[in-house]
């Protein structure tokens, strides 16, 4: 089926897979913006998002890293400890998010530096109003679909602040190697030589779980929101070495016939005891779970490992909605919560 261009072209009105596949031209994007240092020193960073908004701030966080303290928020609230020596980003693709919009006004109490990521809405509005540096996202896609545009502005933003360096120049060199990656995984390539449909196939109709190491946990976590925004399918994702101690357990005792696709992403830049703890759970689990879909991260570096994975997975959660005859772009049942919120 998933071989059948017309059937494709057909579901995928908003040209999902033609996002996903141009996602390298993601890298290479320039910001026009200028950021000054703060006249204080910065002491620490933190990063206000949701959902595919803060998908940039968690691929950062595991590459390049940060020299100096850096949190991402997911709330409402801030850290207490924010200051005037904290360097505040708030990021909404939408530029509309309420949770962040309120964490944005809890920084400004505090007095903290504030950065924007946003391709509009009421947070691009407050930015030019207040002079905050601005960098502006492109348009017209969703958040989840926006990621590489949002690290790319991050890493342009910390190279700047002096907590990074040159990560926005090295992102824009890895286009090449995504660029290559993707073609493998076009709708054009046919499903006997395609991982991503294969993969997609064996996890129609079933509960994904994802598991990594720390290294690809962003990864992992992009595979999650993406299977859950793409496919329509509930799928959750866990960590090793954690994992190990607590969750490992919860797969002993049930029928092995559960509803559910094991996914392993594994790189081989993790630390080698979670290289290890992958093989002997596997044989621990085995006849107690469904066999786990192994995927081996490709790439040189830590960098292109975290890109081949990302993208492998966005291929991957958009073939699954294809087969279950979903237009995987929408989000509609989101939008409905917001306006229950706004009424």
């Amino acid at each position: 089926m998933l071989d059948d261009l017309k059937m494709i072209h057909e579901r995928d009105a908003q040209d999902a897979l033609g996002i996903a596949e141009k996602q390298w031209q993601q890298l290479t994007h320039d910001y026009e913006v200028k950021i000054t240092l703060p006249s204080q020193a910065i002491e620490n960073i933190v990063f206000g998002g949701m959902g595919g908004s803060a998908l940039c701030a968690l691929i950062a966080q595991s590459w390049p890293g940060f020299n100096i303290p850096f949190e991402i928020s997911r709330n409402y609230e801030i850290p207490a400890y924010v200051g005037s020596n904290t360097v505040f980003f708030a990021s909404s693709y939408s530029g509309n998010t309420e949770e962040t919009l309120a964490a944005l006004e809890a920084a400004e109490a505090k007095g903290a530096g504030i950065i924007v990521i946003t391709s509009g809405g009421k947070l691009a509005d407050i930015a030019k109003q207040k002079n905050y540096p601005l960098l502006s996202l492109p348009t017209g896609l969703q958040p989840r679909h926006a990621a590489f545009y949002g690290l790319k502005a991050l890493l342009t933003a910390t190279d700047a602040l002096g907590v990074t360096s040159y990560a926005a120049g090295e992102l824009a060199r890895k286009s090449d190697f995504l660029q290559q990656a993707v073609a493998n995984w076009t709708a054009t390539v046919p499903t006997a030589k395609n991982q991503a449909k294969q993969i997609a196939q064996e996890i129609i109709g079933k509960s994904a779980v994802i598991y990594s190491g720390p290294k690809l946990a962003p990864a992992a976590y992009k595979w999650k929101i993406s299977i859950n925004e793409n496919a329509k399918q509930i799928a959750w994702y866990g960590q090793y070495p954690e994992f190990n101690h607590n969750e490992f357990m919860g797969w002993t005792k049930q029928p092995v016939d559960k509803p559910y696709a094991v996914i392993d992403l594994r790189g081989t830049l993790e630390h080698p005891r979670v290289q290890k703890r992958f093989g002997i759970t596997e044989q621990l689990l085995s006849g107690l779970r469904p066999h786990p879909i192994s995927v081996d991260a490709q790439g040189s570096d830590l960098l292109e490992q975290l890109l081949w994975t990302i993208a492998l997975g966005d291929f991957v959660s958009i073939y699954a909605a294809l087969l279950s005859g979903i237009n995987p772009t929408p989000v509609e049942l989101i939008e409905k919560l917001k306006d229950a919120l706004n009424n």
